[in-house]
C-alpha cells in the first residue's frame, strides 16, 4: 500500500487519512496493517432458513428460584417481518429479551436459531450467531462523538506495535455513510451523541446493530420516554430495518405503536401468554382490548359504574329532615 492509507467499508464508502507519519508516506518500505472492526465480518451470522422463522421459542420457561418468571411462551421471528411483544410491567418482557440475547439461558421449550435447537451461552455468542440488542439506555456515552459511540467496542485501528492507532477518518466516513443510508443525515458526525434527540439515538443505534451484521434486532421499548413526534421517527426507522429483509423483535407496552408497524403480535400476562396472533387475525381496538386486561377491565368497568343512590339520601331528604325538627313552644 502506498500514499495514503485508504479503507472502505461494506458499502463502498472510503475513509481517507491524511494524518502525517513517517510509515505512511509513498515509498515506505513496510506498508501499514490494517485492522478493521471485527464484526461487520460476524463469525457466525444467522443463515436463512427456507420458508422458515429466523428464531423460535417454543413453550419456553425460566424461573429464578421458586419465582416464576416465564412460562409456556412461544415466539416466532420472520425475517422482513416485525413481531411485537406486549405486556404490561411485569409481564416477563425483559426476561424474554434475556433468553434471546443470550444474557440467561432458558429452564423449559426450546431455543431454535434458522431451524437448529440451540442454548446462548453469553449476549457476544449471540450477537455472532446474528442477534442484536438496543435495550431503553442505549449503552451510548453521550460526550463521546457519534462516530465512536457507534463503532465504541469494535474499533478499527492501522499500524502496527507501537504505531498501531485508531483508524478515525474510516470511522468517521463509514459512520456518516450507514447513517444515511437509514435515512439520518447529520451534520457532523463529530458533535457529541448526548446532543442528538432521544429518537435520533435510538435510530443510531439500529443503523449500528445492522452494519454490524445483524438479522435479528431486539428492541426493548424503543419509544417508551419518546414524545409523539420522536416516536413517528424511531418507528420510521424500525420499518425501514424490516424492508431491509432483518427480523425484528418490538418490545412495547403501547398497542398502536405495535399496530403501526407489527406483523405478529404476542401478549404476556404475569409470565404467560395471553394471545397471539397475526395482523390479519386481530384489529386495534381488540389488540388494545387484550393488552389492557380483556375481560378483567370489562369487570373492573361494572364495578366502577356509578350506582344509583339509596332512597333517603339525596340532599332534599337532608334538608327536609332539619326542617322536621323540634319546634319550640
Amino acid at each position: 500500500m502506498t500514499g495514503n492509507d485508504d479503507l472502505t467499508s461494506d458499502d463502498g464508502v472510503r475513509g481517507t487519512d491524511a494524518a502525517s507519519g513517517g510509515g505512511d508516506q509513498a515509498g515506505a518500505k513496510a506498508p501499514a496493517s490494517v485492522t478493521k472492526a471485527p464484526a461487520p465480518a460476524a463469525a457466525a451470522p444467522v443463515p436463512a432458513a427456507p420458508d422458515g422463522p429466523l428464531v423460535e421459542l417454543t413453550d419456553v420457561s425460566k424461573f429464578y428460584g421458586t419465582i416464576r418468571a416465564l412460562e409456556g411462551v412461544s415466539l416466532q421471528v420472520h425475517a422482513g417481518q416485525i413481531s411485537c411483544v406486549l405486556g404490561d410491567n411485569g409481564a416477563g418482557k425483559s426476561t424474554l429479551i434475556k433468553i434471546i440475547s443470550g444474557l440467561h439461558q432458558h429452564d423449559g421449550g426450546s431455543l431454535r436459531i434458522a431451524g437448529a435447537e440451540t442454548t446462548l451461552a453469553s449476549p457476544r455468542e449471540a450477537l455472532d450467531r446474528g442477534i442484536a440488542t438496543v435495550y431503553q439506555d442505549l449503552a451510548v456515552v453521550p460526550l463521546m462523538p457519534v462516530w465512536r459511540n457507534f463503532f465504541l467496542g469494535s474499533e478499527p485501528t492501522k499500524g502496527k506495535g507501537p504505531f498501531r492507532r485508531l483508524d478515525t477518518s474510516f470511522m468517521r466516513a463509514t459512520t456518516h455513510a450507514q447513517l444515511r443510508r437509514m435515512g439520518i443525515d447529520l451534520r457532523d458526525v463529530d458533535q457529541p451523541i448526548g446532543t442528538l434527540s432521544g429518537g435520533e439515538r435510538q435510530c443510531v443505534a439500529i443503523a449500528r446493530a445492522v452494519y454490524f451484521g445483524a438479522r435479528v434486532l431486539v428492541l426493548d421499548e424503543p419509544t417508551a420516554a419518546l414524545g409523539v413526534k420522536q416516536s413517528g421517527v424511531v418507528l420510521k426507522y424500525v420499518a425501514a430495518a424490516r424492508d431491509a429483509g432483518l427480523g425484528v423483535v418490538l418490545i412495547t407496552h403501547n398497542p398502536h405503536h405495535a399496530y403501526l408497524v407489527g406483523d405478529r403480535f404476542v401478549l404476556l400476562k404475569r409470565g404467560t401468554m395471553a394471545g397471539s396472533h397475526t395482523r390479519d387475525e386481530i384489529t386495534l381496538d381488540e389488540l388494545t382490548r387484550q393488552m389492557a386486561g380483556g375481560s378483567e377491565l370489562d369487570d373492573l368497568r361494572h364495578e366502577l359504574e356509578r350506582a344509583p343512590a339509596p332512597a333517603g339520601l339525596g340532599a332534599g331528604s337532608r334538608s327536609a329532615g332539619r326542617d322536621a325538627g323540634p319546634k319550640k313552644a
